[in-house]
Parts: C-alpha cells; structure tokens; sequence
C-alpha cells in the first residue's frame, strides 16, 4: 500500500506543479521545457528535409508559403491578444511541401511545418489548407508533442509501479498484471488523452484559420472530403488516436461562431 501511495503522490506532484498553458488555459503535463526540444526540433526537421524531396517554385509550394505565413501571423497575433506576446520566442517558421503520398501534414514545436503533397487534392484550396496547417500549429502552440513525451514518462513510471507492487509474485501474475496495466493504461488514458488533443487543436485552428481571414465553415467541408476519402476505413474512436469523422465534424460546427467571434476581437485590435 505504502509503494502505491507513494507513485501516486509522486505522479500528483508532478502533475500540479505544471503550468498553464498561455494558448489553452489549462494546466499542460508538460516536463519538457522549449530549450530542451526546440534545438532536437530544428535538427530533426532539417534531417528529414535533406532526405526527402522538397517540392519549391511551383504554384503548390507557393500556396503552402502563403498560407503557412498567414497562420503563422494568426497565431501571434492571437498569443498577443491572450496577453503573453512573448510566448513565440524561439519559434524559427517554415513551411515545406514535400513530395509523398501520405494524406497527412505536421508541424514540429517550435514552427517546423511539412505538407505532404498527397493531401493536396483534398486540401483544393486556400481554405482547405488553412484548416489543415492551422491544426497542425495549434499542436505545437499547445505543446501536444512535450505532453504527449511527458505522458509517455508517467505511463512508464506507472509500470515501474506495477512492477514493484507485484515483485514478490510469480514470473506469470506479474506479466499478467503488465498487460492488464499496459492495456488499461493505453485505452483508458494514453488514447483518450490523444483524442482530447486533436479536438483542442481542432478548436485553435479553427480560431487561427479564422483570424488568419479563412472562413472556418470551409474545415468542415475539408473534413468531409477527407471522410470521403477514407471511405469509412477508420477504427473505432474507442481504440484511436483521433475523434471520428462524425465527432470531429459536429464539434467544428458547435465551435464555428465561437471562432468568428473571437477572430473578429482579435483582429479589430489591429485596425
């Protein structure tokens, strides 16, 4: 009882003593500080484009500059108008289209984006684009990478905990209790956890492709056409990383007139 009691004012500790994020306004499991990660960021993202094919001076890579500029632009704008206009320091913008066909873009912390040019004939348009890289940069402006890392540390701890509260059984009770552990842990936590962080960049994005002057009825119909373009393929929201289609979409729809209305505050203050 007493090693149980322990992890868990430990894993609670840990917790309370994180801070709250400027974008979100919540408290963020975050134990990886910018100065950690921004400089594995930028090395990282600077290998991956050495080793891949970088598409530039096309109409394509244009479009992903221009909106990638745009949101970026949003989203300081946006930090500024929450009070913290220093929030971004550090962060070191580009916007990359990269040839492949992955359905798919990303943005690393500390402003390090790729769009993969198979997500193109979904995207169509500016719009289209907006709704996807907003959402990718609302990732990093939560800092969804460093919890998701920090959530990792917690789950592995939580084993270690398993480990030392079953270490006087047998080989086989303790193997079946790490399972039970890892999949209680992974369903019940680590994915409900990954959910909740794609419907919070949804919700950011949505803001920023709207103060970056997109209308934000334009990302449900991306998501239609991505829904179309899965062709009902997905797995069941229970066991995954992202909320449904259907989810999603009805989400968005609730969240567009809290959208236009905060991106009409925001950008007033620059007229």
């Amino acid at each position: 009882m007493k090693k149980y009691l322990l992890i868990g004012i430990g894993i609670t500790g840990l917790f309370y003593s994180c801070a709250t994020n400027p974008i979100t306004g919540k408290k963020e499991l975050n134990f990886v500080s910018n100065s950690e990660l921004f400089p594995s960021s930028f090395q990282q993202y600077g290998t991956f484009l050495k080793e891949n094919k970088v598409i530039t001076g096309t109409p394509e890579a244009k479009q992903v500059e221009v909106v990638g500029l745009k949101i970026k632009t949003a989203a300081e704008k946006y930090a500024i108008y929450l009070g913290n206009p220093d929030y971004l320091k550090g962060y070191q913008w580009e916007y990359k289209l990269v040839d492949g066909k992955d359905v798919n873009a990303w943005c690393m912390p500390g402003g390090k984006i790729v769009v993969y040019s198979g997500i193109l004939p979904i995207t169509k348009d500016e719009a289209g684009l907006a709704t996807v890289m907003g959402h990718e940069v609302s990732h990093a402006l939560a800092n969804h990478g460093a919890q998701r890392m920090s959530a990792s540390q917690l789950q592995e701890l939580g084993a270690v905990g398993v480990a030392v509260a079953t270490g006087n059984q047998s080989t086989e009770k303790q193997q079946m209790w790490q399972q039970y552990y890892g999949l209680g842990s992974q369903v019940g936590v680590m994915l409900p956890f990954s959910r909740s962080h794609e419907s919070e960049a949804d919700k950011i994005g949505l803001t920023l492709m709207a103060i970056a002057g997109y209308n934000p009825d334009e990302a449900i119909l991306f998501w239609q056409r991505m829904a179309a373009q899965s062709g009902g393929a997905a797995p069941s929201e229970f066991l995954s990383t992202h909320p449904s289609d259907a989810t999603r979409m009805a989400n968005l729809k609730a969240l567009i007139p809290e959208a236009r209305a905060t991106a009409a505050k925001v950008n007033a203050t620059y007229k």
